[in-house]
């Protein structure tokens, strides 16, 4: 016999001949060399529900040796390899691994009504060196992308079917229902139209003023408190986000925009800043407050560039409109050059800047020249703010140093506006600021009835040659459609019951991308803020509603110390503990400014979340108490460093003006 055998360097004969030896044919095995090994292949197949599933795979130890290998083994080697491995037993392992894949892949596919088959078919004609396990693992993922592309088509148009934008208005039902009339009031700043706006809500039986800011919601609550339309006193309440001074039997209230109550009839609301409906991350609650303030007159107060999109906004809504435009009381004007010199500044002045940083760069400049500076910036609570613009009214500081936190609210006595720069960051990169900021601080100078005519002045020349252009160039008009609608809770609970997801991201990406916007004239809009809190919050056990909740905290997560404070109230109501406030361990008096800032806001930012979860966050009279010291603080390291540079500025023979 072993005379007959082929010459032993011919491993294609070999093979053939070993092949034929054990019946590889009649077993159903195949010797095969691909892909840089030498594999044995088994055919079979599987019957399953009327199913007939060819296939061609490789067995679990069906791969040999590299063909450099197996070209070095002699005959007796390459047989004892082939008879160790095919074998009736390795035969019977792959047939029963097939019946239960082949199983397993039928009744899911069978679950979409699909054909198995689609899946299946690669099983007898996919050619590889891979073992079995490999090509059901790759069959496996394609089923189960499969599968998530189908429901997550499902769930896009169940979402869809959930909510339709189209009818976001009729969400708000009180508004909805009643017989609405909008007055807008447009115009510049020192026009006179909040002023008008302020008295009719006044003279109303019940009302609401919604602000844009807490400072803008506290100066108009104590207006409504000290205005006497009919001779008595108006009882008003104060709503924001981290306050609540709520008065028994209160007919008015002064809120933020974001607390609007839409279920409280009234008879007049204002909704100030109207033009923030273009905001990029707070417009929404400006749509909400147009679509669902429950009052028979509103109010819309704000620059003329919003025309377009309240008259796009009342004739969607079906809401009667009448427009007045305001102008400006007192004129205003460029000055024929820049200010050039810190000595050329003079009492009444604002200086702007556009840094917490450069305020305080610029205040310590000026004051070391003798004069007294009021400051003004973002990351000063409304208290402080207020207190440093009282200053300013009084006469007992001579300049305000600001930021364009003074464009909004603060009515100061200021006479001259000066630029010290009019590039700004965005929160991305540094830009140029857009013509509508530039006439929105330039038009704070010139205080009706304190100054004939306001002025505005870059200090260096390229800044005072932008601001000219700026101040020439035309405004915008906000987009009358594609008005932005954040995600309610009850939004985002619909969605849920649809899809069955509970994740926070998935969730809002499914309000952004799924929802129905037929027409584009709302639009869903979230924040790039909340989407990248909720990924993290999504690793917490925490409700979908505790989440949303605590994607909206309002606190900074660019500051490490208001980040981290955030992060240990989620934890804590993830373990459901009860996080109350104690004082801190460093005295106020030891913290450095930046510091007692950020502890300030970390208070207000306690009381927001006390508010919304007394049961786990129950310190709220605290943490206004303890924001209410660190604001007092502020206030008073302020005026420390205002005297103490104007020392410096004396000492080193600054000349003093008072």
């Amino acid at each position: 016999m072993n005379q007959s055998h082929p010459p032993l360097d011919d491993t294609e004969h070999d093979d053939a001949f070993l092949e034929r030896e054990l019946d590889f044919a009649e077993r159903g095995i195949e010797l095969v060399k691909m892909e840089g090994r030498v594999f044995l292949r088994f055919s079979g197949e599987v019957r399953y529900e009327g199913l007939r599933v060819p296939y061609r795979l490789v067995p679990s130890r069906g791969v040999l040796a590299k063909p450099s290998k197996w070209r070095k083994m002699d005959m007796p080697a390459r047989r004892d390899l082939l008879e160790e491995r095919a074998t009736p037993d390795a035969i019977e392992e792959l047939q029963t691994e097939a019946e239960a894949f082949v199983r397993e892949i039928a009744e899911e596919a069978d679950d979409f009504g699909w054909n198995p088959m689609l899946f299946l078919h690669v099983l007898d004609e996919l050619e590889t060196s891979e073992p079995a396990e490999f090509v059901f693992q790759r069959i496996s993922q394609r089923l189960t992308h499969a599968i998530e592309r189908e429901q997550e088509e499902r769930h896009a148009a169940r979402t869809k079917e959930s909510i339709n934008l189209a009818e976001y208005p009729e969400s708000f039902e009180l508004a909805s229902r009643m017989g609405r009339k909008f007055i807008a009031l447009l115009g510049p700043t020192n026009s006179g139209k909040t002023h008008r706006a302020m008295e009719a809500l006044a003279k109303a039986a019940s009302g609401v003023y919604l602000a844009p800011l807490r400072l803008l919601a506290l100066e108009n609550y104590e207006r409504l408190q000290n205005a006497r339309p009919h001779g008595k006193e108006i009882k008003v309440s104060l709503i924001t986000g981290e306050e609540r001074r709520i008065a028994e039997d209160a007919t008015h209230v002064a809120s933020t925009v974001e607390m609007l109550d839409t279920k409280t009839q009234v008879e007049v609301a204002v909704i100030d800043e109207i033009q923030m409906l273009a905001d990029r991350d707070r417009g929404a609650a400006w749509t909400a407050a147009v679509c669902g303030a429950p009052a028979s007159t509103v109010f819309l107060v704000g620059a003329p560039e919003a025309r377009r999109a309240i008259e796009a906004l009342a004739e969607r809504l079906e809401v009667p409109l009448e427009v007045h435009v305001l102008k400006r009381m007192a004129p205003l004007a460029m000055e024929p050059s820049p200010v050039r010199k810190l000595g050329n500044l003079r009492r009444g002045d604002a200086v702007i800047a556009f840094s917490r940083r450069d305020v305080l760069m610029w205040r310590d400049m000026i004051t070391e020249k003798g004069l007294s500076v009021a400051t003004v910036y973002g990351n000063l609570s409304p208290e402080v703010r207020r207190a440093q613009a009282e200053r300013f009214r009084k006469g007992q500081a001579d300049i305000v140093v600001g930021t364009d936190a003074l464009a909004m609210g603060l009515n100061m006595p200021i006479a001259r506006i000066v630029m010290t720069t009019t590039v700004k960051y965005n929160g991305y990169e540094e830009e140029e600021i857009s013509a509508a900021l530039a006439k929105q601080i330039a038009g704070r100078a010139g205080r009706y009835g304190v100054h004939e005519e306001g002025f505005v002045a870059g200090y260096d020349e390229d800044t005072h040659q932008v601001m000219r252009a700026l101040m020439k160039e035309k405004i915008p008009p906000v987009a009358a459609t594609g008005f932005a609608v954040a995600p309610s809770l009850e939004q985002l609970h619909r969605i849920s019951s649809v899809t069955g997801e509970t994740s926070l991201v998935k969730l809002l990406k499914r309000f952004v991308h799924n929802i129905d916007v037929p027409d584009g004239f709302f639009y869903p809009r979230i924040t790039e803020e909340q989407n990248e809190r909720a990924e993290w919050l999504d690793t917490l056990p925490l409700s979908v509603a505790e989440k949303f909740m605590l994607s909206l905290v309002p606190i900074s997560s660019r500051v490490p110390v208001l980040q981290s404070a955030w992060e240990h109230w989620a934890l804590s109501l993830a373990k459901k503990k009860i996080c109350k406030l104690t004082p801190p361990a460093q005295e106020l008096y030891y913290m450095n400014l930046q510091e007692v800032e950020d502890t300030c806001r970390m208070y207000s930012a306690y009381a927001w979340l006390g508010y919304r979860e007394p049961e786990h966050f129950p310190s709220i009279e605290l943490a206004q108490q303890l924001a209410r010291e660190a604001s007092e603080r502020v206030d008073a390291m302020l005026q420390q460093q205002n005297t103490a540079a104007r020392q410096r500025g004396g000492s080193s023979g600054g000349k003093r003006r008072r």
